[in-house]
């Protein structure tokens, strides 16, 4: 071979060869990592009502908590899971909306709203607010039980909601009806008062009226006026939240009330629907089993948006 041919070959080889050595190794890219889903929380045992899809983990609860506008606990009078589950939900809420939530409470009726006012503000002591609310007794307020959720709201700067209609304004309209009230009694009423016409919610009433009437003397007690009684508290109940979220856009509101206030999203849920068609809202219907169902009690089926079957207590930050 002359030697300009072995020259030629030499000057065309070199370049593919460092091109050879340059070029980056494929490699086989490793196997993505398995996501392990996140263990069942205790203090989550909770399920869709309606699909009896669990929410038991920390993070499926906060989703439920950050979409909502307005969040309804329910709990048994007088008992001790309302305090636990408001907390649970401050302080995930909070972690959304920052200071801009509203906690209301069926316990304390509206004629408290601006000693409430005071006492979260620091213009009067926890004891002047205990003593001003000694009256509530008989709605079942106890301010031991609250007090952590009240120290909450103090630390944070949140603000309250008085929903509960005067008792002995209530017995006035079972006894009398609507029409039986004085002018100054209306006016602590909404002027719209709707008759809830959920089947499943007046049965359940019907049951409560029935056991009444059978104590009460004939005659006393009739069912439209007992109908206009729960409708009035109701209804007031569900214009104080609506009447907040329209004056402060943006803010989020944990309503503590009883389970029966929010059955079937038919009480002071469908009042406060009613007034904002668009509002998003989550109730929970919570009651206190000795241990977390396994799956979802049938008994319980579309009793709420959730059932929350707390068997822990909480502290919130």
């Amino acid at each position: 071979m002359k030697l300009s041919t072995v020259f030629f070959l030499v000057l065309i080889f070199i370049p593919i060869l460092t091109f050879a050595a340059k070029a980056p190794v494929q490699k086989t890219p490793a196997p993505a990592a398995q996501t392990q889903p996140a263990p069942p929380d205790d203090r989550y045992c909770i399920f869709g009502a309606q699909s009896g899809k669990p929410f038991n983990t920390e993070a499926a609860f906060k989703a439920l908590i950050w979409k909502s506008d307005v969040i309804y606990l329910g709990g048994a009078k007088g008992g001790l899971n309302g305090p636990p589950a408001a907390l649970e939900v401050l302080t995930a809420l909070k972690i959304a909306r920052g200071p801009k939530i509203a906690v209301g409470f069926e316990t304390l009726d509206i004629t408290l709203q601006p000693v409430l006012d005071d006492y979260l503000s620091g213009k009067i002591t926890e004891n002047d607010f205990v003593s001003a609310a000694a009256a509530q007794k008989e709605r079942g307020f106890d301010f031991g039980l609250n007090k952590p959720v009240f120290d909450l709201m103090i630390r944070n700067k949140l603000r309250a909601l008085a929903l509960g209609v005067p008792q002995k304004l209530v017995s006035e309209i079972a006894a009398l009806g609507l029409a039986g009230l004085n002018e100054e009694d209306k006016k602590t009423l909404p002027e719209q008062i709707n008759i809830s016409r959920n089947k499943k919610y007046l049965d359940r009433l019907r049951t409560s009226f029935n056991s009444r009437g059978e104590a009460a003397s004939p005659n006393t007690l009739s069912w439209d006026n007992y109908l206009a009684s729960i409708a009035a508290a109701n209804e007031a109940a569900g214009a104080v939240i609506a009447d907040f979220v329209k004056a402060n856009p943006g803010w989020s509101v944990a309503a503590s009330v009883d389970n029966d206030r929010i059955i079937y999203n038919a009480a002071i849920p469908a009042s406060v629907k009613n007034r904002i068609p668009k509002i998003r809202q989550a109730s929970f219907y919570i009651t206190a089993p000795a241990k977390c169902p396994s799956s979802f009690p049938k008994e319980h089926q579309n009793i709420a948006n959730y059932v929350w079957y707390m068997t822990t207590v909480v502290s919130g930050q």
